[in-house]
């Protein structure tokens, strides 16, 4: 889909800050630009309860990670602890990401999907959901591909947001990344976007 700039500026301001979200976690600059450059333009963002209408509105189509996950065919092994799964009709790997933990740079964007528990600096990572996850790793890296959806929230200090977060708003179930799963010594990282191998995503 084309992102004009004319066409940006006939969304309202929360579909503009959703566009902008959409475009930084798939790594589309010229969009990301755009979105700042019509968010600029217009009032700021009210405090107090005005702020919590604007974000309700931004998350109604969020929904939970169970549920976002059926809608891509997968069945979770345990809807409390599992961050993805695998697609029963073609075998592919789905994987939930932290949207706050996407980085960017470049046009690339990057996210740490597991890396080992060192001296307790992650025990989620010996949790049933971190050892999952590690599977999930290895059986993308031998297909080559994964695909991902980002779950929005606030983080608790301290712990990584797939182990306990302190708000978790939901799954983005419409915009599904298409990454190259890639291992740097014990880590598993997503890396996609403009500058990578080309990888595709269904929005923006």
């Amino acid at each position: 889909m084309d992102w004009t700039r004319d066409r940006i500026e006939r969304l309202t301001t929360p579909e503009v800050r959703q566009l902008r979200a959409n475009a930084e976690a798939l790594g589309k600059v010229a969009v990301l630009a755009s979105c700042d450059e019509v968010l600029s333009r217009r009032p700021k963002r009210a405090v107090g309860r005005r702020v919590a209408r604007t974000r309700s509105a931004d998350d109604t189509h969020l929904v939970s990670r169970r549920k976002a996950l059926e809608t891509q065919g997968v069945i979770l092994r345990n809807p409390s602890w599992s961050w993805g799964g695998v697609r029963r009709s073609d075998g592919a790997v789905i994987m939930t990401m932290w949207a706050d933990d996407v980085q960017t740079s470049d046009g690339t964007c990057s996210y740490l999907l597991w890396a080992p528990n060192v001296n307790g600096s992650r025990p989620w990572s010996d949790k049933p959901g971190g050892k999952e996850r590690l599977e999930h790793c290895r059986l993308a890296l031998a297909q080559g591909t994964a695909e991902g959806l980002l779950v929005y929230g606030d983080r608790l200090q301290g712990r990584l947001p797939e182990d306990k977060a302190s708000t978790v708003r939901g799954a983005d179930p419409t915009t599904v990344l298409r990454f190259r799963v890639i291992r740097r010594g014990e880590e598993f990282w997503a890396a996609w976007g403009e500058r990578s191998p080309p990888l595709v995503a269904d929005r923006v």
